[in-house]
């Protein structure tokens, strides 16, 4: 009896199972695991996994005691992070006042940054005519600050952080250079660190960082005082308090879950539908970050949309783990509205103070560009009930938008985004062609030498990327890995929006902002080329060898671009046999 009875329910539960929509059954041939397939364990252990920890057999392999293995283990999780970041951070303020001149946007930023952090708004320098930049460079920065206000496209909160570095070294290209190349490398460290924290392996978080570190588009961006670099750092860290923000959310949750009587802790269905995670304060860190980032250049806001969108599925994932029965419901009581408040007006009262310069500066025509909008052109409307300084700035951003819709006017390194994934056409900041025993080019060189610092990614590396991302949509669709939709998440708010001005004058540097997403694409990748744990010794030698073979092409690439990067004058010929692409040139 006890025979047949267990026949009859193998029998239902293979029912059960080939009764499945016959979509998962074709799904499964790519990849495709469904839910009740996953494996089940300790749901703390689901909630918050440890970390991975190196293979005994390598400490013994290296000679090492069991104490100082520990020591090394405890102290890498910061310790392998920040050497990462001081190779970043060497080779990035190496020489950083060269080329010593004002390169591409530089005209822009640098002088709009300087009289920012001295008036609190934009002003025109035409009055120093063409030769502006030169009057410069000449004098070290020691020229009087026009007062008569400018007509700026982007928010101040940019420009005040590179005017922080012209204030402490000056006005002039190190001064202007320098918050951007501290930025820059403190993103590898964030980088390393997020890394860190979402594949729970220190190896693979380092790899991150120091892909992005050996970048090209990286190295150059933060090596250029361009908006882009600070709102690539700004992004990185909201994405940094959120990922921390999951993991201190689900350890709470963990601890509130019963245990049974061996230790395994269990869902529960009605602390799962019903706990309340508190203030939850990265979450708010980052909606100043956010913040920060829409302050910085307005594309931050398509950020905001997509993070806020991808903590809630966050906070509904946590909740199911932990046996929810109702985790979306559960999710828009408990979570949604905390998550807007942190996020939405958080950003926006930060992006209003960083206004506050404008705001203060005089409203009789002798402040800030529209300051007097309100008591001049806009006097009168259904609005008026509502601060002068306010209307006006709605003006001047109304006036913004339009320019930016608009813009379409011809230029020579301007792209499409079909390309920039794969370098189709970067950005040139800076040319010269000295002659032989000028500005750095050898006296025998034969014929000039170029000079230029080109905006372009190190291409194996960006090549890479196209695969490895493949691989997480692969891995998100398929096997539901939150990491992978994470990253995914990140390279479409910061590159499918510009889909949208395909139009509109707009170039390849814009990519800054997703490159971290797609660094940690190909450290993903990278880690499961060497095989998951409990791989044989084969699959794993294997593995490591291609993945070593892979990284070190791509630092060999960026050492091989390096002069294309630092402005270095090389001979033409090898200058040449760097344009690998046509549309290079």
């Amino acid at each position: 009896m006890t025979s047949t009875a267990s026949s009859m329910d193998l029998r239902q539960s293979q029912a059960s199972h080939d009764q499945r929509p016959s979509w998962q059954q074709r799904l499964r041939r790519f990849g495709y695991a469904p839910a009740k397939d996953a494996p089940r364990g300790d749901v703390r252990d689901r909630l918050v996994p440890p970390y991975a920890e190196p293979s005994p057999r390598l400490w013994r392999a290296l000679g090492m005691s069991p104490v100082l293995a520990e020591r090394i283990t405890r102290w890498s999780g910061w310790g392998g992070p920040l050497l990462v970041t001081l190779v970043a951070g060497l080779v990035r303020f190496w020489n950083l006042g060269s080329p010593r001149a004002v390169i591409f946007d530089e005209t822009y930023y640098a002088k709009d940054a300087w009289a920012l952090v001295h008036h609190g708004f934009e002003v025109n320098w035409d009055k120093y005519g063409k030769n502006a930049n030169d009057l410069v460079l000449q004098t070290h920065g020691h020229l009087s600050v026009p007062t008569d206000p400018a007509y700026v496209v982007h928010p101040p909160v940019g420009k005040y952080v590179i005017g922080l570095g012209e204030l402490i070294f000056g006005f002039d290209p190190f001064g202007w250079r320098f918050m951007t190349a501290l930025l820059g490398t403190l993103s590898v460290l964030l980088l390393c660190r997020i890394g860190r924290r979402m594949f729970r392996s220190t190896f693979l978080g380092c790899l991150a960082g120091a892909l992005m570190a050996v970048d090209g588009l990286h190295f150059v961006m933060s090596r250029t005082s361009l908006l882009d670099g600070v709102l690539m750092f700004f992004v990185v860290a909201t994405f940094g308090c959120l990922i921390v923000d999951r993991d201190r959310s689900r350890e709470r949750l963990a601890a509130a879950l019963p245990a049974g009587p061996d230790g395994r802790v269990r869902p529960d269905a009605h602390i799962a539908d019903t706990f309340r995670f508190g203030l939850r304060p990265w979450r708010w860190g980052a909606g100043v970050m956010l913040g920060l980032a829409i302050g910085t250049k307005w594309n931050g806001l398509y950020v905001l949309v997509a993070f806020c969108v991808m903590t809630v599925l966050w906070d509904v994932g946590t909740r199911k783990v932990a046996g929810a029965r109702h985790p979306y419901a559960a999710a828009l009581k408990y979570d949604t509205g905390i998550a807007f408040l942190a996020t939405v007006p958080v950003a926006l009262v930060v992006y209003l103070a960083s206004w506050t310069g404008w705001i203060l500066s005089p409203s009789d025509g002798s402040g800030g560009y529209y300051r007097n909008w309100a008591a001049t052109g806009g006097k009168g409307g259904g609005w008026a009930f509502l601060p002068d300084w306010l209307r006006s700035l709605w003006h001047y951003e109304h006036e913004v938008y339009k320019f930016h819709v608009h813009l379409s006017s011809p230029h020579t390194y301007q792209s499409n985004p079909w390309s920039w994934i794969v370098l189709g056409r970067p950005v040139s900041y800076f040319y010269e062609s000295p002659s032989p025993g000028a500005d750095g080019c050898p006296a025998d060189a034969g014929q000039k030498c170029a000079r230029e610092v080109l905006a372009i990614g190190t291409p194996l590396l960006w090549w890479a990327a196209c695969f490895a991302l493949l691989y997480v949509l692969w891995r998100w669709a398929f096997r539901r890995d939150w990491r992978a939709g994470a990253i995914a998440c990140g390279i479409a708010a910061g590159y499918l929006p510009w889909f949208m001005y395909q139009e509109r004058t707009i170039f390849l540097f814009y990519a800054v902002v997703f490159l971290p997403f797609l660094c940690l694409a190909v450290a993903m990748m990278i880690g499961a080329i060497v095989g998951p744990p409990g791989s044989s010794d084969t699959r794993r030698v294997i593995g490591a060898s291609a993945a070593g073979v892979l990284v070190l092409l791509i630092a060999w690439n960026f050492i091989y671009f390096w002069p294309l990067y630092t402005g270095q004058a090389i001979p033409i010929d090898s200058w040449r046999s760097r344009m690998w692409l046509d549309t290079w040139v």
